[in-house]
């Protein structure tokens, strides 16, 4: 009898559903990995949310054939462990692309509407109109990195008749964009971008992609916003041109180190608006991620092979 093993916390509705629809698997829901080592070496299949399976975990599930991740995110898996076993992964790319891209145009409009300064003028029973607003039309939005998230960004931010670029590996074109464009070209995309958007992965190619000469070519009213990986970006270098107002400002949902230090420089900046890690969160998150875990299950049980998602082992992504 096939066994799956989760230690991604699943709330009781989500796994009703699982054992009802699949009455000949056994599941086996845990909270923490820990616990769900305690099954590891009978399961089939393994569910995580990607951060907390090391190679040391690995070993204890000798018959794993496959791992589905609730997250886009699979930086932290063991590669090279999973690679020399064959072991199949799958993610959930895609569940992210209408939180993620609603969060994009929330924050450019917080900050082309002056949100923040309207929020604590209102606080201080402040009445003020001394000061202009801009639009998002008619502005540049770069996104590095024209994959489902964003392709989202540029599906909304053309409803406000914003200008948008993506960047991808080779420059094919990609559905709602206005120009798509190689990588290779980031530097002089910056140097145009009223807004620039990073939704990359983290991989050895794209960590440090964006530094201090990235930085440098932006304009100086340009605000860089990273809903990436952290790592994707130079902090130091961000924080140097933020310190020197190199560039008009930063919205950072995730960091190299998470959660980030409290006396770190960031929370206190005014040029940086900053989140943690939320803008993925929805309602919806599970519910979509199921969706995604069951495709492939079906694929799984039915020996057609699993493909939703499938993550290269070589690549990382």
């Amino acid at each position: 009898m096939t066994e799956v093993v989760s230690s991604a916390k699943i709330s009781e509705k989500h796994r009703q559903v699982l054992q009802k629809r699949y009455p000949d698997i056994r599941f086996y829901f845990f909270d923490h990995m820990k616990e769900a080592l305690t099954r590891g070496e009978s399961a089939d299949i393994l569910i995580t949310f990607g951060e907390d399976l090391t190679e040391a975990d690995l070993r204890h599930f000798s018959s794993l054939k496959w791992i589905q991740v609730f997250s886009a995110g699979v930086e932290r898996l063991p590669f090279q462990a999973l690679q020399s076993r064959n072991i199949i992964v799958t993610n959930a790319r895609g569940i992210h692309e209408v939180p993620m891209s609603e969060y994009a145009l929330a924050v450019m409009l917080q900050v082309l509407r002056r949100v923040n300064e309207l929020y604590l003028d209102q606080r201080k029973a402040h009445w003020n109109r001394d000061f202009w607003m801009e639009e998002l039309a008619g502005k540049t939005v770069s996104v590095i990195g024209a994959g489902a998230i964003g392709t989202g960004i540029a599906k909304r931010a053309r409803a406000f008749d914003a200008h948008t670029v993506g960047l991808n590996t080779t420059g094919k074109p990609v559905p709602y964009f206005d120009e798509t464009v190689s990588i290779r070209e980031l530097s002089a995309v910056l140097s145009r971008s009223d807004f620039a958007i990073i939704t990359l992965p983290l991989t050895p190619d794209t960590k440090g992609l964006i530094g201090k000469a990235e930085l440098e070519a932006m304009k100086s009213t340009g605000w860089l916003i990273n809903m990436g990986r952290g790592a994707v970006l130079d902090e130091e270098a961000l924080q140097s041109a933020l310190d020197k107002k190199e560039i008009g400002g930063a919205v950072l949902d995730v960091f190299t180190h998470e959660p980030l230090p409290e006396d770190h420089p960031f929370w206190q900046m005014e040029n940086v608006i900053l989140t943690p890690h939320i803008s993925g969160r929805t309602p919806l998150y599970m519910t979509r991620a199921m969706r995604i875990f069951q495709q492939n299950l079906d694929a799984y049980l039915s020996g057609s092979g699993v493909s939703v998602n499938r993550v290269s082992l070589e690549r990382g992504y």
